[in-house]
C-alpha cells in the first residue's frame, strides 16, 4: 500500500482557513519568541492531524518569515502492532522536507510495566519524550516543535486543577528541566476544530492513536467532553478560558510562593495612626490551633 499523493486544495474557503491558521501560528511564534534566526527546528510527527498541520504551517512560514530557519521532521516508530511504518516516510519524501524516522520499541516497555486495563499514555509519553530529546541533541536541534493546540492547553489546565491540585497548563514555550532543550508549541492559538477542518481538506494520511488499544476512560477524554459541552452551551467559553491563562493576576490568587502577601504592610500608604488597642493580659492566640 502506497501513500496517496499530497493533496493541496485550492478553494477560497480552504485558502481562507489556511491563511487564518498560518496567521495564528505566526502570532504565537512572535508573541513567545519561539523561533530565531538560524534555528534548526525539529518537528515531532506522530501521524495525527495536529502534527501534520504543524509541519504544513511551519513549511509555509519558512518561505515568508523574516528570519531563516531549518526544519527537520522526526517520527518515532514505537513498534506498536500494525503500525504502518511506510506512511510517514512516503509522505515526507513527497513533501521534500528533511526527515528522520527513529525506531525504538517503547511499546513493549509500556506493555510490561503498566497493568492490563490501566492508562498507558503517561509512561508512553515520558519514554517518547526521552527519545526525542536524545535525537534533538544528536541532530544539533535548537527548538523542538510539538503539535499541541489551544484545546490541549486548556484541557491540561483542568486536568491539573481537578486531579493534581495545581494551577498549571502547557506553556507555549518551555525550557526543559535539564536546561538543554527549548520546546515550542506553535499551534497554541489554534482551536482543535479548525485544525480538524484543515486536516480533512488536506487529506493527510492519518495514523490513528489507538494502535495500543482503546483508552476511552482517560481523564483527558472526560475533560474534553466537559469542554465540548460548555462550548456548545456558551460558544467562546474555551477561548475565554485560554485568554485567562495569558492574563494571570498573581495577587488575586493564594500562592504565597508566587506573591509576597507577607510584604503588603510595607507597601501600604501612610494613614493616620489607629487608636491604641485596649490593654489585656491575655496571651495572643497562635495562628494555627
Amino acid at each position: 500500500m502506497t501513500t496517496a499523493p499530497v493533496t493541496r486544495p485550492t478553494s477560497k474557503t480552504f485558502k481562507k482557513l489556511q491563511a487564518w491558521l498560518r496567521s495564528q501560528v505566526g502570532k504565537a511564534i512572535e508573541d513567545y519568541g519561539m523561533i530565531q534566526d538560524g534555528d534548526k527546528v525539529m518537528v515531532c510527527l506522530s501521524g495525527g492531524k495536529d502534527s501534520y498541520t504543524l509541519l504544513d504551517m511551519l513549511m509555509s512560514l519558512q518561505r515568508r518569515a523574516p528570519v531563516q530557519f531549518e526544519l527537520l521532521a522526526v517520527n518515532l516508530d514505537q513498534k506498536q502492532p500494525n503500525f504502518p511504518a511506510h506512511v510517514l516516510p512516503e509522505y515526507l519524501s513527497q513533501l521534500g522536507v528533511p526527515f528522520r524516522v527513529v525506531e525504538q520499541d517503547t511499546y513493549s516497555v509500556v506493555q510490561r510495566v503498566i497493568p492490563a486495563g490501566k492508562t498507558m499514555c503517561g509512561l508512553c509519553s515520558r519514554l517518547r519524550r526521552g527519545v526525542l530529546y536524545r535525537v534533538a541533541a544528536e541532530e544539533g536541534v535548537t527548538k523542538i516543535a510539538l503539535g499541541h493546540h489551544r484545546d490541549d492547553l486548556v484541557e491540561t489546565f483542568f486536568l491539573n486543577l481537578f486531579h493534581g491540585g495545581r494551577m498549571k497548563a502547557m506553556p507555549p514555550k518551555l525550557l526543559t528541566d535539564d536546561r538543554r532543550h527549548i520546546v515550542i508549541r506553535p499551534l497554541a492559538y489554534c482551536p482543535e476544530k479548525d485544525i480538524a477542518r484543515y486536516a480533512r481538506q488536506r487529506q493527510f494520511p492519518i495514523i490513528p492513536c489507538t494502535l495500543c488499544g482503546s483508552q476511552d476512560n482517560l481523564q483527558r477524554v472526560q475533560i474534553k467532553q466537559m469542554l465540548t459541552q460548555w462550548e456548545r452551551e456558551s460558544p467562546g467559553r474555551v477561548d475565554s478560558i485560554f485568554r485567562s491563562l495569558q492574563h494571570v493576576s498573581e495577587s488575586q490568587l493564594a500562592d504565597p510562593q508566587l506573591f509576597d502577601f507577607q510584604g503588603l504592610e510595607a507597601l501600604r500608604s501612610p494613614q493616620t495612626a489607629p487608636a491604641e488597642p485596649p490593654e489585656t493580659d491575655a496571651a495572643p492566640l497562635p495562628w494555627e490551633l
